[in-house]
This record gives structure tokens, sequence and C-alpha cells, in this order.
């Protein structure tokens, strides 16, 4: 008798154990296009980067002319004169990079300008997910447009379109 119950109850703890997780994918690509406000917030930060971009090459560019200036007038410079020419090309070198450093760098304005524009729709579309995954049941969710590693996927398992309806946009 002790053995039949010892053997049921293994059985109903490996049926337990065994039991199959659910997964599903999503495109976060496809997510943030169909987003509107994500959009608008690329759009935004293109035209951003693209005015300091102009900025910087513009300081780069007069960097330049004042080397080719300086190369041009280089016969006729006294050794005080070029020495002072040539501190001026440097410190126009380095104010171009200083530029594009506080724009462009890791912790620049551009960065922080994503984070602010960008960063919170992620994390809308993140908590979505969440509550998605727990209302199904779901132990993972990956992201197919930046997993590598998956070769094919059912269709079926996709739950992109379902974030979208969560988050109203899709009807």
């Amino acid at each position: 008798m002790k053995k039949l119950i010892l053997s049921v109850l293994i059985t109903v703890f490996a049926a337990v154990g065994a039991q199959a997780q659910k997964f599903a994918l999503i495109d976060m690509e496809y997510i943030l296009k169909n987003i509107p406000n994500y959009e608008m917030a690329n759009e935004q930060l293109n035209t951003i980067s693209k005015k300091w971009q102009q900025d910087v090459e513009a300081l780069q560019q007069e960097a330049q002319n004042l080397y080719k200036q300086y190369q041009s007038d280089l016969v006729f410079l006294s050794a005080e004169m070029k020495t002072k020419r040539e501190q001026a090309v440097v410190a126009k070198e380095q104010e171009a990079q200083e530029l594009k450093r506080k724009y462009f760098g890791s912790e620049g304005e551009l960065f922080k300008k994503r984070e602010a524009l960008i960063k919170p729709i992620q994390d809308e579309v993140y908590a979505a997910i969440k509550v998605l995954s727990e209302e199904k049941g779901y132990s993972v969710v990956l992201d197919r447009a930046s997993a590598m590693s998956i070769i094919y996927a059912s269709p079926r398992i996709d739950i992109s379109n379902e974030v979208l309806q969560k988050l109203g946009y899709l009807k």
C-alpha cells in the first residue's frame, strides 16, 4: 500500500513538474512602428541630431579653414605668429571635438533627449507586455526583432498585435 501511494505521489509530482511552459514572441520594431508617438519622437530626434551635426561640421570647417589659411601664410609668419596660429587651429579643433562629445557622447544631449522622448514609450510597451504575460500565463516572451538565434517561430505565438491592442493602438 505504501509503495502504491508513493508511486502515485511521484507520478503526480512528475506531472506537475513536467508541465509545459508557455512562450510568446513579440516584434518590438513592428510594435514601435505602429505607435504614432514613437514615430514623432524619432522624427524629432532626427531633426535635432541633424541640426547638431551641422553645428559640429561648421566648427570643423572653421578649424579646417584656419589651418588652410595658416598653411598659405606660413612662409610670411614669424615663429611667434606660427605658434599663435597653430594654437588657434588646435583650439578650434578641440572646440569641435568638445561640441561633438557634448551632443553625441555617451552621456550627451542626444542620449538625454532620447531618454526623455523614447524611454516612456518603451516603458509603456514593456508594462503592457508584462500585464499580457501575466494574464495569459506566459513564462517567457522573446523579442523576434532582437533575438538573432530564432530561426523559425510559429506566427500563432506572436502576440505583437495583442500588445498593440492592449496599448490602444489596434481595435
